[in-house]
């Protein structure tokens, strides 16, 4: 299904409202009778600009600019990759208002979470600083008789990285870095929902020393990504999305033989224990369930409870859902924003839908809330005696829906987390260490946290999941991306003995 709408250029849709283009080699690029898309304001459901999408020939052209940058940025040395990821960190905090002001005005995210957005952008950034020791290849000497063999990790060339609307500068950057102080050119294709962020991202790197057409942005849909991902010059794709896209982006992708990563969907389990700080827990579980409107891979979906834990948290949560401030991105006091679109929000609402008819409890109902306001608002909704084989469990809805889960062991809720076909994400909460010990070491997941809701590590830590939460080897950030985004050359000496003695040399290579 395509991500959007896609109207053609006599659309009456198209007069006086801004249109957003493609960036190329320091140039933007919007054909007004390319085919467009619309861009909405998600709080008050109006339309605010249009993106043009690519067409072939200006994704060669953007192939052509990464080409020729490549020819000069794969061979800068160490230090200038490092003083541009420091001039770009300056650059990027500069321009930080402008960039919260568009993940708010086109992603609908309150501003807390929009400059938690900013603030893990930079954390991701980060850990790129790392290069000088990432990159910096292995030697082992006299593997055999007067034979050494090192290894050199070399830039694979130019790479593509597809993002999704709910992170429209952290994950761009995140990979963004990592590809360039490898080596790479890159050729970036935002979600056309959010396009602009990228188109700024693009206008910062521009600015900071990098070779012209070393970092491209290319609006548009499926047919876009279709033409990076088959186009031979392309090494490599870096895709994060749903499960079904990332499967079918690791498929095309890997045909035409590209490395490629595909992060997809989840459907992330937190067990409560009836040992657990209660009132901490569903503090921890109504921020990891409704922030970022539950748009996030990580978001707490199912609280599994133990045994007595499920009335108590129960309680617990539903008593704090009233006092949460749901509103426009750029209201000082809201805490939760909208989905990102019309059909976000329907989606969640049938699954609201689905869970009643099913037999699941509606705890708190956030349907109201859907007729009360303009734009893609859904309520936060919480739902009590979830079971597996139901739409509400099976399912990611990526809205603010969360529900209960009644097991009686510890055993049990394990086992739920193992016949997921999802593994990005689980956590625990309890008071156990015993406990925290079996969940950490058994549990199916790649990420996973002792009382903390939403276990993301740190950014030196690689970033991904398990199962059909990811298709391909390497995660994001950390020791993963510098594996991804390079290729090892080994090389293996011998220097002739012949030669030794008419230099005057006493040679003896098995000393």
């Amino acid at each position: 299904m395509p991500e959007v709408e896609i109207l053609s250029a006599s659309s009456e849709q198209l007069q006086g409202l801004p249109l957003v283009g493609s960036r190329i080699a320091g140039e933007t690029v919007a054909d007004p009778s390319a085919p467009t898309s619309q861009v909405f304001d998600p709080a008050t459901g109006e339309v605010t600009r249009l993106v043009a999408h690519a067409d072939a020939a200006t994704v060669q052209r953007a192939v052509d600019a990464a080409s020729a940058a490549f020819v000069e940025w794969r061979e800068a040395a160490q230090n200038r990759r490092f003083a541009w990821l420091m001039g770009f960190r300056e650059r990027l905090v500069a321009a930080r208002p402008a960039l919260v002001d568009l993940i708010i005005d086109e992603g609908g995210k309150a501003r807390p979470d929009a400059e938690g957005e900013f603030n893990r952008t930079l954390d991701g950034l980060d850990s790129a600083f790392s290069m000088p020791v990432a990159l910096q290849g292995a030697y082992s000497e006299q593997v055999a008789r007067g034979i050494d063999t090192y290894a050199l990790p070399r830039p694979l060339g130019v790479v593509t990285t597809i993002t999704p609307f709910n992170f429209p500068l952290m994950i761009p950057v995140w990979d963004a870095v990592a590809a360039l102080v490898s080596g790479n050119t890159v050729i970036h294709k935002p979600s056309p929902r959010v396009p602009s962020a990228s188109v700024l991202l693009c206008e910062i790197l521009e600015q900071t020393g990098l070779p012209v057409g070393a970092f491209n942005v290319i609006q548009g849909e499926a047919e876009t990504v279709g033409l990076l991902l088959d186009h031979p010059v392309i090494q490599a794709a870096s895709f994060v999305g749903s499960t079904p896209v990332a499967h079918e982006i690791y498929r095309r992708g890997s045909a035409a033989g590209k490395r490629v990563q595909a992060m997809g969907g989840a459907k992330n389990h937190v067990i409560v224990m009836p040992d657990a700080d209660m009132p901490f827990t569903a503090d921890s579980l109504v921020s990891g369930a409704f922030g970022s409107s539950g748009q996030r891979c990580m978001a707490v979906t199912l609280a599994v409870a133990v045994g007595d834990a499920a009335d108590r948290i129960r309680e617990e949560v539903s008593s704090r859902i009233p006092a949460l401030k749901v509103g426009a991105g750029r209201d000082a006091d809201s805490e939760m924003g909208p989905v990102i679109s019309r059909e976000s929000q329907q989606r969640a609402l049938d699954y609201i839908e689905k869970g009643v008819a099913e037999g699941a409890e509606l705890v708190v109902d956030g349907r109201a809330l859907a007729a009360e306001r303009a734009g893609f608002f859904v309520g936060p909704t919480l739902f009590d005696r979830v079971v597996p084989g139901t739409s509400l469990y099976d399912n990611e809805i990526f809205g603010p829906v969360l529900g209960i889960v009644r097991v009686e062991t510890l055993d049990e809720a394990m086992d739920l987390i193992d016949r997921s076909p999802y593994g990005n994400g689980a956590s625990i909460f309890t008071g156990s260490g015993l406990a925290a010990r079996k969940f950490q070491r058994d549990a199916g997941a790649g990420m996973v946290g002792v009382n903390v809701p939403i276990p993301v590590p740190v950014n030196s830590f690689s970033t991904g999941g398990w199962k059909a939460s990811v298709f391909g080897a390497h995660g994001l950030l950390g020791p993963e991306a510098f594996r991804f985004y390079t290729h090892q050359k080994i090389v293996t000496v011998r220097w002739p003995e012949s030669g030794a003695q008419s230099m005057g040399m006493a040679f003896n290579p098995g000393r």
